[in-house]
Formats: C-alpha cells, structure tokens, sequence
C-alpha cells in the first residue's frame, strides 16, 4: 500500500494548535523555494544548510548564496567535505540513488535532528522530498527512526505533492535563481560527463 505522506503532513500540521518551531533541513534553493512556502505560515523556521556532500567548495558557496534571493537567513554549518567522503567510503561507484545517496541523505538527516535536540526545536524536516529523485518513503522512514532517537517530531512529506517540483521551477524563474544541474556529489556529477 503506497503511503500519502502529503495527507499526513496535513493532518499533523492541522495538529499542533500553535506555531512549532521547525528545523528545515535544506538541500539549496531551488528545492527550498516550493517547500518554504509551504511551510512558512504553519511554523517558525530555522533553515539548516548542511550539506558536505556538495562539490567543489565554489558549488557549496554559490549553492548557499542563492537562499538570499528567497529572502531567508539560513544556518550555514561549516562546509567540511572530507565528512562526506568518509561517510561513503566504498560506496563511490553506487549508482545515483542507490547506496552512497541513501547514507548521504542519512548523515543530513542526521544532522537536523542533532541540531533541534541541541537548539530545542520540536520538529524537524526537510526538502529533499522535493526531487523526482529522492525517494519519499525511504526519507520518511529514516525521519521515524530519528524521531525515536532523539526524542523529535518528524514532519512527514513529499513535496513533490501538489506540483511542488513544478512550483520550485516556476520560483526559481521569478528570482533567477541558479538550479545546478547534479545533486552535489562529485560522483553524481561524474555520471552526467
């Protein structure tokens, strides 16, 4: 049975009966753009870059300044890239989506959750559901097991839900925003040469 994560996320939000503060993990931008304001009237957000995976370092920083165009101030965790590499040691010749992208989007799910226990935010989520690449069920599950970890709500979703991808291309058109054509790695990279 397939799982709407965008009815659960309604019902959850409908739940709260007050403004929670949110760590919103993002990915860059164009993915945040949808989510942001989605999101924006039903929390207060504190927008987490952390983003190792992200090569060269120009990538990460060009990446990072295009969140100024949505208007936000985002908590830019240091830029360490060797975090990465470490985390997915072995795993480099995985096909995009596979193994290396399943322990990447883990280490950055990780990291959100780390950074709301240590902060005191009440939920964490994050737009990586927004890709027609990232697979949905996969990101909540991992949002569930952290939710038990650390004691956090996780906000389900999949932002790609109502046109949310589409809405991200519309809002990027309106505020030139810079949509990188590889999801950050130098090996997701390396498949499109």
């Amino acid at each position: 049975m397939k799982i709407d994560y965008n009815q659960i996320m309604q019902q959850e939000i409908t739940s709260f009966g007050h403004k929670p503060k949110l760590v919103l993990h993002c990915c860059c931008a164009p993915c945040s753009s949808a989510v942001i304001e989605r999101l924006r009237e039903h929390f207060d957000i504190t927008y987490l870059y952390y983003n190792p995976n992200i090569y060269p370092e120009t990538e990460y920083n060009v990446r990072a300044e295009q969140f100024t165009k949505l208007g936000i101030n985002i908590v830019n965790v240091k830029y360490n890239h060797a975090e990465f590499l470490s985390s997915v040691q072995g795993l480099e010749d995985e096909q995009e989506g596979g193994a290396r992208c399943r322990v990447c989007i883990a280490m950055r799910l990780r990291k959100a959750f780390e950074y709301a226990l240590e902060n005191n935010y009440e939920i964490v989520t994050t737009t990586l559901s927004i890709s027609p690449h990232k697979d949905a069920k996969f990101i909540n599950g991992l949002g569930e097991q952290f939710e038990k970890m650390y004691g956090i709500k996780y906000l389900h979703a999949d932002f790609k839900k109502q046109n949310g991808y589409l809405r991200s291309i519309e809002l990027c058109r309106e505020k030139d925003i810079y949509r990188q054509n590889y999801c950050g790695c130098e090996f997701s990279n390396n498949e499109l040469n």
